[in-house]
């Protein structure tokens, strides 16, 4: 024998029901059955909306009756197209005139009793497991349909009565005896108590009922059908990836069904875990599928963890105070006064201190523990002992469970290492002894990440995906998304990294898509997304809430700058080729980095110097490794090093600034680079980063530059150059005449940085940079002779973007 349950969704409409009436007819030709049946999708919500109406005196109950009785009557018009059956016809008009009555009753009393709303919940079982039972018949299939509330005994307890399970073995057993049908159908959800009174399981009872059967008629299996193909391995609303459960036991089941698992109805698994009984949760919409088998014992599936589950809508008590230390009895006294008032507490943890006894319970019953909790202590929070009781809501129970866990060490680790990292608070934290489940409380808006990100830990293929947010898509820009998406094969298949751009922003429009952008075709759609201020963008991202999120900045704009901080402290990691943040104050240059470290996130900008050489990251493993830097010279400038190597006075001076400009050497405004404030920005940075405590304005700069070419816009500038080229042509003669070369060059040494315009001979070591090059020389107490040199390109839009991409690629895999 076994025992089908299909749930509401199951029984959603003629459609869904059809199915179902197939799923029966394969099973009863092979098996006797017992059926049991739900209400059809979403009666049970209307029955308590219809019974709320008529206690507050409102006929609207009336009119939600008349929907009930009608899209009843629109399965039973389904079901039998041609003829209804008149029994079956009388008996659903007689079941809602009933229920009619009943709520004019409440209406008349304005009153809805506990008992009185069990009695109008289970009509949806009854009418739906009616309606199917007569379309079992009609297809061929005799059965027999019986009350289960002649069956199955409860006490008292209405909304959640407890069952009386020897009584009720017995009454099943002797039903099953002396009935000769193939097929019992029973409605699920419902019983009965001693006095003759309804009664109900609870919500999603009917599962309940379904082991109930299953372990009195000692059935083979217990299938549940469901519209999921069995039990996953997360949350699919929240995980896309999910895995599904092929095996589990009891144990995990129980565990993962406590803590959020809609699959199965937490109480399913007693019963038949008592007799041994398998469990298989199977897709009525895919009934091919495998499903999940729940049994005593699984092989051991490879897998660390067997599922992650989350609750929401927790509320955290919190009972702490100094009288509370070493005095026995407050436990106990605690959950007494939550038990007497029937709120279930979901998770304790307490400190070994024994100063406080954190508890988790539904928040809708806050309120009501606060004033019980306080009325039990109130003479000891009048003497100052312990603290009126502290509640906090908005709260989520995140679990990993798995029996595998207690074979492997360190996955707590792996757990909380994971969520700190996305910045995600824990509040509390709850281990049991048999190791099967680590809870943790943290807060809801978080769960969604919490869960991903674990789900991620602990189930993907190594491969971790990575959320940007790029502002700024000018030249730089645009080459960085070329380069994302060309080697996005190669990253995913070798780095086993999965970048997503979910937002783009230039400094009018903002795109954001939650799946990713095709990059491809990024141009297009920025030009049709809403027009968005970059505090607007930035601001979007943390509520997005999404982990392992990475914020690139492409701009040299200061506001972009502001949006830091807010941006570190929701732990997104930031990739900075905009230079400010690095060269401002030196207290806000060590504030972002105390941010980021504190936080769990990156804050990179190795194209702050060198574009896409790895000068900072070269300096930061000298000094990690415990090397102190002596002294740094520097040739920075790609943009200086083109100008002074293709000057030679057959040109004129500024015709090589703006070639520069135009093959995109420079800055926007080609004077920050000439003035050497570029420069002077950049040996700042090297300097900081070395540990010295510097400023910008401590920083000699030796301006080649007349004074007016400083002033007006970028036109006059150009201007101004054309009319001292005089001054330019006596540079480069001097030097020919003392037989050097010009390099702009940045000093470090003993802590105090200049940069300038020197004259070198051909023993230096920047006298052969070519083009654009840039070269930096780190002596250091380990390189004190002879330096280590980074030299290569130092400007352009590729070795930028390839600059900023490696550092995105250096967040990602941290």
């Amino acid at each position: 024998m076994k025992v089908m349950k299909f749930g509401g969704s199951s029984v959603a409409n003629a459609e869904t029901i059809e199915k179902v009436i197939k799923i029966i007819g394969r099973s009863a030709a092979e098996d006797r059955c017992i059926v049991v049946l739900s209400a059809f999708h979403g009666t049970t919500d209307a029955l308590i909306d219809t019974g709320r109406l008529a206690e507050s005196g409102d006929d609207g109950f009336i009119e939600r009756i008349n929907e009930i009785e009608k899209n009843h009557n629109e399965v039973m018009l389904g079901l039998f197209p041609e003829y209804i059956p008149a029994p079956l016809d009388e008996f659903v008009e007689s079941t809602i005139a009933e229920l009619e009555s009943i709520c004019e009753g409440v209406l008349r009393i304005r009153e809805l009793s506990k008992k009185t709303l069990e009695r109008i919940l289970s009509f949806g079982e009854i009418v739906s497991s009616k309606i199917i039972s007569e379309k079992l018949r009609d297809a061929g299939i005799d059965n027999q349909w019986k009350d289960a509330r002649e069956l199955i005994v409860t006490d008292s307890s209405y909304g959640h009565a407890g069952v009386d399970l020897e009584s009720t073995y017995a009454r099943i057993r002797e039903f099953l005896v002396s009935s000769e049908s193939r097929v019992i159908v029973v409605p699920g959800f419902i019983a009965r108590d001693a006095a003759g009174s309804t009664t109900t399981l609870g919500r999603g009872g009917s599962d309940y009922t379904g082991a109930i059967f299953a372990a009195a008629a000692d059935a083979e299996i217990l299938e549940i059908w469901t519209d999921v193909s069995g039990m996953m391995s997360a949350d699919p609303r929240f995980v896309r990836n999910v895995r599904q459960i092929p095996n589990i036991n009891y144990r995990e089941a129980m565990e993962l069904s406590h803590f959020g698992a809609k699959v199965i109805y937490p109480p399913t698994i007693q019963p038949v875990m008592a007799k041994r009984i398998p469990v298989w949760i199977k897709n009525t919409f895919a009934p091919e599928d495998p499903g999940t088998l729940i049994e005593a014992e699984t092989a051991d599936a490879g897998s660390i963890v067997r599922g992650i589950s989350s609750i929401d809508q927790i509320a955290v008590l919190s009972l702490e105070g100094s009288g509370m230390v070493g005095i026995p009895g407050f436990s106990k006294r605690l959950f007494e006064a939550l038990s007497r008032a029937q709120i279930n507490v979901i998770l304790i943890t307490q400190s070994s201190s024994e100063h406080s006894i954190c508890v988790a319970i539904d928040d809708k019953f806050a309120k009501q523990a606060k004033y019980v909790v306080d009325q039990e202590f109130e003479n000891e929070i009048t003497v100052g002992k312990i603290d009126p009781l502290g509640v906090e809501t908005g709260f989520s129970i995140l679990a990993l469970v798995g029996d595998n866990m207690k074979a492997h060490t360190g996955v707590s680790g792996r757990m909380f290492a994971t969520l700190g990292h996305n910045g995600i608070n824990i509040h509390a934290i709850a281990q049991g002894s048999s190791e099967r489940n680590i809870s943790a409380i943290i807060d809801s808006v978080d769960v969604r990440k919490a869960v991903n990100s674990l789900h991620e830990e602990f189930f993907s293929d190594g491969t971790k995906q990575i959320n940007l947010f790029i502002a700024g898509v000018g030249t730089v820009g645009k080459r960085l998304l070329d380069q994302i998406g060309s080697q996005h094969r190669y990253i995913a298949d070798d780095l086993r990294l999965n970048l997503r751009v979910i937002g783009i922003a230039n400094s009018k429009q903002g795109l954001f898509a939650d799946e990713g952008i095709d990059v491809s075709d990024f141009v297009s759609q920025l030009a049709d997304a809403p027009q968005m201020t970059i505090a607007e963008f930035t601001d979007r991202i943390p509520k997005l809430n999404l982990r392992n999120s990475i914020f690139v900045d492409v701009t040299a704009s200061p506001a972009v700058v502001e949006t830091y901080p807010k941006l570190l402290e929701r732990s997104i990691s930031i990739i900075a080729c905009n230079k400010i943040a690095a060269s401002s104050e030196y207290n806000e240059y060590i504030h972002l980095k105390d941010l980021a470290r504190e936080f769990n996130a990156n804050f990179l900008f190795e194209t702050n110097v060198g574009a896409g050489l790895p000068v900072i990251n070269t300096l930061n493993d000298l000094t990690r490794s415990g090397d102190r830097v002596m002294r740094i010279e520097a040739v920075l400038s790609g943009t200086l090093n083109f100008v002074f190597n293709n000057y030679d006075g057959t040109r004129k001076f500024a015709e090589i600034v703006r070639q520069a400009q135009n093959e995109g050497y420079t800055e926007p405004d080609p004077r920050l680079d000439l003035n050497g404030t570029d420069v002077a920005r950049k040996i700042l940075i090297l300097a900081r980063e070395s540990k010295n405590v510097l400023e910008m304005g401590d920083i000699e700069n030796r301006s080649f530059l007349p004074a007016a070419c400083l002033d007006g816009t970028v036109d006059d500038f150009y201007r101004e150059l054309e009319r001292n080229e005089g001054h330019f042509l006596s540079l480069i003669e001097s030097a020919r005449s003392h037989g050097k070369r010009l390099k702009y060059i940045a000093t470090l040494d003993a802590g105090k940085a200049s940069v300038g315009l020197e004259e070198i001979g051909s023993e230096h070591n920047f006298a052969n940079l070519s083009g654009k090059d840039n070269a930096v020389l780190f002596y250091t107490k380990r390189y004190s002779e002879q330096p280590l040199v980074i030299r290569g390109a130092g400007a352009g839009a590729d070795v930028t973007a390839a600059g900023v991409f490696a550092d995105i690629i250096r967040a990602s895999r941290s």
